[in-house]
């Protein structure tokens, strides 16, 4: 482990029922989020010391950032700072928790009687609880919640910022819950925070995701329960019945470092015609390592020299690596429909089109014989994209970019819109 650098920790700025946040003197705009060893229930009713679950708690939260970020979500996690803190953004915290749904059981069946335990929740059912110990944090609806206008950091919480917690939330939920799918896990729901981070007065993710925050369970069987629902639903708290919880707990902090690790590793081989596609070909490869797939260039004719084509097709057929072929040639593009022919695995065309014969030689990638299936895609970034959808079937981190992308995809443009209505007025 890296030895822990010194911070100089200023004042406390907050402290929770199993965390403490203080300020760092030396760099302004950031916070030490240090965890407590203690558990509870119930709004605290059921309060105990787990010796070791601050470390316990620290190690998951920060694998779950950790996917989170490079995944593309916009959090407030900077780094782990030691085994029992994290270095964060200092955020004014939005005072509602986000519940997300993916099957029906725990509070949601007491209100919601009638509702049978397991119900699936396609799309996810999302809820909002506002945070208030004396009255045990009330569900509100987005009404309460617009009606509140809470002001943090400078930003009002209005129609814009709810709409995109809203969606934040659904695919934070999805990104973890695939990564639990690659560990044969259920995530069956979860609480997550969103803070103003005080500097950039950007929502993100913030507080932390741990064992507290969600129902896990391993093959969809809630007997093999591995979260803080375990001590929750202890008849009475005895040491032994403590090792049982911490035991379930350090078994998930074991297996979210897991989540980080790719389960299946595909790649692309472009294949271009001659080297003048090659600013072309760069896009695609350019593309592809943003979702971190390994992306290949070769060069090879099918109409100059088809023996070699098929002998580098053969190549990559023959290491058992899942395979994207992308092919890019020009004028007459015979390359695609020849690989297309000759192999079980999918190819992708992009042709470079120039404004002059373009609309004609776009027709030698579209209109294919029987039995041929290659698709046709002309932006070079798209076609990275497509490829990397087909990666993503079976590579977690792949879809997880994805995902991220098409969230913050759609956060950009409700903000735009913001920015414009604002200007109008």
């Amino acid at each position: 482990c890296a030895a822990v650098i010194e911070l100089k920790i200023g004042q406390k700025l907050n402290e929770g029922k199993t965390k403490q946040i203080f300020e760092l003197v030396d760099q302004p705009g950031l916070v030490l989020v240090q965890s407590k060893d203690q558990i509870t229930a119930g709004n605290a009713v059921r309060k105990d010391q787990m010796e070791g679950k601050a470390a316990i708690a620290n190690k998951t939260t920060s694998c779950v950032f950790k996917l989170l970020q490079e995944s593309g979500i916009k959090t407030a996690f900077v780094k782990q700072h030691s085994d029992t803190a994290f270095i964060a953004a200092h955020c004014e915290m939005i005072p509602i928790e986000w519940v997300c749904r993916r099957v029906a059981t725990g509070s949601f069946l007491k209100r919601n009687p009638g509702v049978k335990e397991g119900y699936r929740f396609a799309p996810l059912k999302m809820e909002m609880f506002f945070k208030d110990d004396a009255n045990n944090d009330p569900q509100w609806s987005e009404e309460q919640l617009l009606e509140a206008k809470f002001c943090l950091a400078g930003l009002t919480i209005g129609q814009c910022e709810v709409d995109i917690m809203n969606r934040s939330t659904v695919a934070i939920f999805e990104i973890l819950e695939k990564a639990w799918a690659t560990q044969n896990c259920t995530l069956v729901d979860m609480k997550i925070e969103f803070g103003v981070n005080v500097k950039t007065q950007e929502i993100v993710l913030a507080d932390v995701i741990d064992n507290d925050s969600w129902r896990l369970w391993p093959a969809g069987d809630r007997s093999q329960q591995k979260d803080k629902q375990v001590y929750r639903d202890l008849k009475e708290v005895t040491p032994e019945a403590m090792q049982m919880v911490k035991k379930n707990f350090e078994w998930v902090s074991e297996r979210v470092k897991l989540l980080l690790e790719p389960q299946a590793s595909g790649r692309v081989v472009v294949l271009m015609g001659s080297t003048s596609d090659m600013a072309h070909c760069e896009k695609i490869r350019k593309a592809c390592t943003s979702y971190r797939i390994p992306c290949i260039l070769r060069v090879t004719s099918a109409h100059k020299g088809p023996d070699e084509t098929l002998r580098i097709k053969a190549e990559y057929e023959g290491d058992g690596v899942p395979t994207v072929f992308v092919a890019v040639a020009g004028r007459s593009n015979g390359l695609g429909p020849v690989m297309s022919g000759n192999t079980a695995y999918p190819v992708i065309n992009c042709p470079p089109l120039t404004p002059d014969w373009g609309a004609q030689d776009v027709w030698s990638s579209l209109r294919m014989p029987s039995g041929l299936a290659c698709s046709t895609v002309l932006s070079p970034e798209a076609a990275a994209q497509f490829a990397a959808q087909i990666v993503g079937l079976t590579d977690h981190l792949v879809w997880c970019k994805l995902r991220a992308s098409m969230l913050n995809t759609w956060v950009a443009l409700k903000l735009a819109d913001k920015k414009l209505q604002a200007c109008s007025l």
